[in-house]
């Protein structure tokens, strides 16, 4: 993706060193601005010229390649070569200007910005084709997958900067004309034009190319924001997912290590019904079920998934902040040696100049004069560009998000207060003054999505967090929200009418499910133990998609463990807290007809969820919910287990005594990549082995960086089918 958005920037600046002359005559005494170009030899221009053709088609290559219109093994070369081909033609070509080619006395002559835009091309072309080669390698490897299949946003971005680089070229082109301008003036015209920053050191004179640049500038700067749009959209939010899912792992791995080192991993202790054990005896101190001891692991691993989300904010805050620094000190210092033989400049000129030049506040005293200087902007600028947007969105998930919480936190328990009580918005207002060190692990006091532009629209059933089981931090405010939303489609109406009541009447459905299957699971029996101790031996500790029947929801008294009679009243009162008992309505019906009825509404209503922005994560009793409809139970030990820390041993063997933490995941997994751990059309989940799974272990579905929404539609689509199926063959 860099290679196919740099090639097309190198390319640009490849024919801006074809257009003019590569030497100016300045002899001492006169001015840069109309000193006159030196033809060069015929053959530096031929040699130019067959390398811009070269640089051309292999870009073509390229995207042709990402477009699946010619192979991998056909592709790759052509671009690798040819853009190494176009940079050793140009270093050649610079080397050569700037040695033999050097006209006495030396110091009559510069070189002009047709020479130094060769040489940032030579660089791009460099840069990319040795990009294209680690990707080369590493598909030949089976690292990368040989085909480059691009997404809309990626295609997009492509398209979008090839565009502008072309109407940045043609719009300095009519301007210089129209003007009489040098082309390359022209150039940096047109960038200092649609970067907004507008020196004033060139402008338009002449009535023709001011009416022109009124619609031209319009259309340009659009232009740039959609590309910057892009560049937020594409490199900020795939990177997050991929980076957070990094940081995820490591930050489970580190939890487990320190539980085990402490001997506080009793909780990850699945609670079984069979011969107690020194791990289980001591989980049982704690007066648990097993379908509350997996409610606290996963509280845990929301709490991981909360502080690296958290981690990872600051440091992409801080690695975006230190590149914009360097982009401007460093720049600097660039400009201060371009410019130092002609204006003088010191260090903090350059200095001033970059920052009011990053801030596009333009004020024009000073500016660049000098071929290296101009050509230099134009290249710098484009650099700019992403990490000046970069750095504002981090800032916006971050400082900027700080500083309007604690302003809207502040106003809350002053002049505004809100209807959640004065007590829960002081606490918010704490946490958030002391960046979470106080009233850190309360439940009551909810995050708001990140964002420059403040708090997302949320969907009536959005469970931003692991914490508030009933998907809202507050009820009646998402249902005025939503009565709201109603009323806009027409008061008064049937069709209005209609719509609402067949609204609630499925949200309360939903609810009851939810609440039911919580109280269900939590009063449920355990399963008779195994024969087989062994977890990792059962032939049903796994999701099967194949069962004949879904499972069965008798609810009735459970009766007590003999392993753990001193559990006591309140633990059980605990686990009642947050359901609502009901006598008459099972959470799944035995009816396969009915069963099938609710994989739909569910397939509709978690198809809605992959709209929401931020992504929708779900409470621990939607998870239980939605596993127990594609046939896991989380009241069931024998398809759980302990999740071990990571070992690394030096030939890469586990240690003995530990199960693998392999890379599978409970239904196929929710990979970074594309496609991975997806079942194939009709293939039957239970040719797969089974695999027991852990909250905070590898395979957790909340490991990767798979969106929940679109993992649970995965499977409640696949467990649909094969109910379909097996009905269609016979089975039911």
């Amino acid at each position: 993706m860099i290679a196919g958005t740099l090639g097309p920037v190198a390319s640009a600046f490849s024919i801006c060193a074809l257009v003019k002359p590569w030497r100016q005559s300045y002899p001492p005494g006169t001015d840069i601005s109309s000193a006159p170009f030196i033809p060069d030899p015929r053959w530096l221009t031929a040699i130019n010229a067959v390398q811009l053709v070269i640089a051309i088609l292999a870009n073509m290559a390229l995207f042709l390649n990402m477009t699946r219109r010619l192979s991998f093994t056909i592709a790759q070369p052509v671009t690798i070569v040819g853009w190494y081909v176009s940079s050793f033609a140009l270093l050649s070509l610079t080397a050569t200007a700037s040695g033999p080619l050097v006209i006495q006395p030396s110091d009559e002559f510069v070189w002009s910005q047709a020479f130094y835009y060769g040489i940032y091309s030579a660089v791009l072309y460099f840069l990319v084709a040795s990009l294209m080669v680690v990707t080369y390698i590493g598909a030949q490897a089976g690292r990368y997958p040989k085909d480059f299949i691009l997404t809309p946003s990626q295609r997009t971005l492509m398209l979008q900067t090839i565009l502008f680089l072309l109407y940045l070229l043609l719009g300095a082109l009519l301007f210089s004309k129209l003007e009489g301008w040098s082309y390359l003036d022209g150039v940096y015209w047109a960038a200092v034009t649609l970067f907004t920053v507008g020196f004033g050191d060139f402008y338009a004179t002449k009535g023709a190319s001011r009416g022109l640049l009124i619609p031209y500038s319009l259309v340009g700067i659009i232009s740039l924001g959609l590309v910057i749009g892009s560049i937020r959209s594409l490199v900020l939010d795939r990177g997050k997912q991929r980076v957070g899912a990094r940081m995820v792992e490591k930050g489970r791995r580190r939890t487990l290590r320190r539980l085990t080192q402490k001997g506080q991993d009793d909780i990850l202790v699945p609670i079984t019904d069979g011969p107690p054990t020194m791990a289980s005896r001591r989980t049982d101190c704690l007066g648990l079920t097993e379908f509350e001891r997996r409610e606290l692991e996963f509280k845990l691993m929301r709490k991981i998934q909360d502080t690296a989300a958290r981690r990872r904010r600051w440091i992409a805050l801080c690695v975006s902040t230190s590149s914009w620094l360097m982009l401007w000190l460093v720049g600097a210092k660039v400009f201060q040696t371009c410019e130092a033989p002609y204006q003088g400049w010191v260090y903090f000129d350059g200095v001033y100049f970059t920052f009011v030049s990053l801030t596009t506040i333009g004020y024009g005293d000073i500016t660049p004069v000098s071929n290296a200087g101009k050509s230099f902007w134009v290249f710098w600028a484009l650099l700019a560009l992403p990490t000046t947007t970069v750095l504002i969105s981090d800032a916006g998930d971050t400082v900027v998000k700080g500083i309007r919480d604690a302003t809207d936190q502040i106003a809350t328990v002053t002049i505004l207060p809100s209807e959640q009580g004065f007590k829960r918005d002081l606490k918010r207002l704490l946490r958030t003054l002391s960046c979470g060190a106080l009233f850190g692990d309360d439940e009551n006091v909810k995050e708001e999505p990140p964002g420059l532009l403040g708090q997302a629209a949320h969907f009536k059933l959005g469970v931003t967090d692991g914490n508030n089981d009933n998907g809202h931090d507050d009820p009646e405010e998402a249902m005025q929200q939503d009565e709201a939303d109603i009323e806009a489609e027409g008061v008064n109406t049937a069709r209005t009418k209609g719509k609402r009541a067949q609204r609630e009447q499925s949200e309360g459905l939903h609810s009851e499910r939810v609440e039911a299957n919580a109280t269900d699971e939590a009063s449920r029996p355990h399963h008779p133990p195994s024969s087989n101790p062994n977890p990792t031996n059962l032939p049903n500790n796994r999701i099967t998609f194949s069962d004949p029947f879904p499972p069965s929801n008798n609810s009735h008294t459970p009766p007590p463990r003999p392993h753990s009679p001193s559990r006591s009243k309140s633990s059980r009162s605990r686990s009642r807290s947050h359901s609502i008992p009901r006598q008459h309505l099972p959470s799944i019906p035995t009816n396969k007809h009915d069963y099938h009825i609710i994989l739909i509404d569910e397939i509709h209503r978690v198809a809605q969820h992959l709209k929401h922005h931020p992504p929708q994560k779900y409470s621990f009793h939607e998870w239980a919910w939605y596993l127990r409809l594609i046939g896991e139970d989380e009241a069931n030990a024998e398809r759980h287990r302990k999740a071990n820390p990571h070992v690394k041993t030096k030939k890469g063997r586990p240690v003995a005594g530990r199960a693998p933490d392999d890379q599978g995941r409970l239904g196929g997994g929710r990979g970074g990549q594309a496609g991975e751990g997806d079942m194939k059309e009709g293939e039957k989940e239970t040719e797969e082995p089974a695999l027991p799974w852990s909250w905070v272990g590898s395979r957790s579905p909340l490991m990767g960086s798979q969106e929940e929404a679109e993992w649970i539609l995965e499977r409640l689509i696949a467990r649909l089918g094969a109910e379909l199926r097996a009905a269609r063959d016979g089975k039911l």
